[in-house]
């Protein structure tokens, strides 16, 4: 088991990178870093990587570790509610993201764990090096990591050190592991692959999955979204899922995704069970407009440098689907009540999503936006780069549309707030952000 040390002070920056914009103090939080430190498992796949996800892996070798957990708790320990979102910290930009602003946490007394479970995250790419080393080297500079092959017992350490107590104040009951992008098929290949040795986690989120995990020994190879080509081949490639989870799991998981996600998921696309449940947003994309907004400010405050954003980029926000996730994952732990099912895109066949009149997604589940359309939001990208592949687009409708539509301002609102209430009846958006999407509906709305 890892060694703990902290909470950690001091360096360049005098605070860990990557925290939350929001004020901490304001909702009665507390932040904490901590080094973790220790000696790491390599695994070996025994066997192929299925279809069925019913993987089978060894222990191959190991290697010493040490990196750095960032900690989201309240400060009054009787405030809170026993839950941890211990998040794999996604590397794909060449630095740390990871969450923390989430109300639904904010509000109800969660703890979340931020992990760097991978090299990237620590030593960044170049030739921007905007790893933690390079970012304050008077803090992070004794970090090491063995590379990526044994982020999967990096991260089983980290969940080890929190039900030990070690990382300071925080206590928590239950551990929801959750994962995005690149993260998340890291952590279905940690869910098929290493779960059954472990049973580290309570419950897994795993967030926009393109339907295939990471091989559990890709030596020095990282991710680099900044050198993927601009060619189609490589996008199709993208859009190819490969397996499914496991369906032996003996704890509840949940995929939220995406329009984007939904086609590589479409052809191993599983059905819901008492442990497992799928969502899939019509309208939505990887990246919205709306999470950029909230990427873009730390990111200036961090680096120092301005962080291009695409025009006409997705505007559907997936972050509600996740609270909603969250909060219904919490209950599943709690008293066994599992998430609703909801509907699933139509397809006409692989990589064929079915679109109505405006060009929108049919089927799936309907954010008000979605439902009450005043532009064509969708995953089709506006160019064959990554980005553009990630970003997806929207489209306004001409004035002249938008009033043949709903005829005047208030009744498109009233539309709208009747399809958010609507969402929130199916269990897919939570009351505090209805009122928030009717407020932006309000603030923006073309009539």
């Amino acid at each position: 088991m890892a060694t703990v040390t902290g909470p950690v002070t001091g360096g360049v920056h005098g605070r860990p990178f990557g925290r939350p914009l929001v004020d901490l103090d304001r909702y009665g939080y507390v932040e904490e870093e901590f080094f973790l430190e220790g000696d790491a498992t390599r695994y070996r796949l025994v066997g192929e990587m299925t279809r069925d996800g019913r993987w089978t892996a060894e222990p191959a070798a190991s290697a010493p570790f040490r990196t750095r957990v960032v900690v989201y708790r309240p400060a009054d320990e009787s405030q809170a509610n026993g839950t941890a979102v211990v998040s794999w910290n996604n590397v794909t930009a060449g630095y740390e993201l990871f969450g923390g602003e989430s109300l639904e946490m904010l509000e109800n007394g969660w703890a979340f764990v931020g992990v760097s479970a991978q090299k990237v995250g620590i030593v960044g790419l170049a030739p921007a090096n905007q790893g933690l080393r390079d970012w304050d080297p008077e803090r992070y500079g004794t970090l090491e990591h063995p590379g990526d092959d044994y982020s999967y017992d990096i991260f089983t350490q980290a969940a080890e050190a929190i039900r030990a107590g070690d990382l300071g104040a925080l206590r928590a009951e239950r551990l929801i592991a959750q994962g995005a992008s690149q993260s998340a098929g890291r952590l279905c290949t940690y869910i098929n692959a290493i779960h059954p040795l472990t049973r580290a986690f309570d419950a897994y989120l795993v967030q926009i999955w393109f339907g295939s995990g990471t091989p559990l020994d890709v030596g020095d190879a990282v991710v680099n979204i900044n050198a993927m080509p601009a060619e189609p081949e490589t996008n199709r490639r993208l859009l190819q899922g490969s397996h499914q989870l496991r369906d032996d799991l003996d704890v509840p998981v949940m995929v939220v995704n995406s329009e984007l996600e939904a086609m590589p998921c479409y052809d191993v696309r599983q059905p819901d069970t008492d442990r497992f449940r799928y969502w899939e947003a019509a309208g939505t994309c990887h990246v919205s407009k709306q999470s950029m907004d909230i990427r873009v400010p730390k990111y200036e405050r961090d680096f120092g440098t301005a962080l291009p954003v695409m025009e006409k980029m997705n505007r559907i926000p997936l972050m509600p689907l996740y609270d909603a996730a969250l909060h219904h994952i919490d209950r599943w732990l709690r008293d066994g009540t599992a998430p609703p099912s909801q509907p699933k895109i139509e397809f006409a066949g692989p990589g064929e999503i079915v679109r109505d009149e405006h060009g929108i997604a049919k089927g799936g589940i309907r954010l008000p936006q979605a439902d009450v359309p005043v532009a064509r939001n969708s995953a089709i990208p506006l160019g064959n780069d990554i980005f553009s592949i990630l970003y997806g687009s929207c489209e306004p409708f001409p004035v002249e549309k938008v009033r043949a539509l709903y005829g005047d301002r208030a009744t498109y609102l009233a539309r709208f707030e009747e399809a958010a209430r609507a969402a929130e009846k199916a269990g897919v958006l939570l009351p505090r952000d209805v009122e928030a999407a009717v407020e932006e509906a309000r603030a923006t709305s073309p009539i």
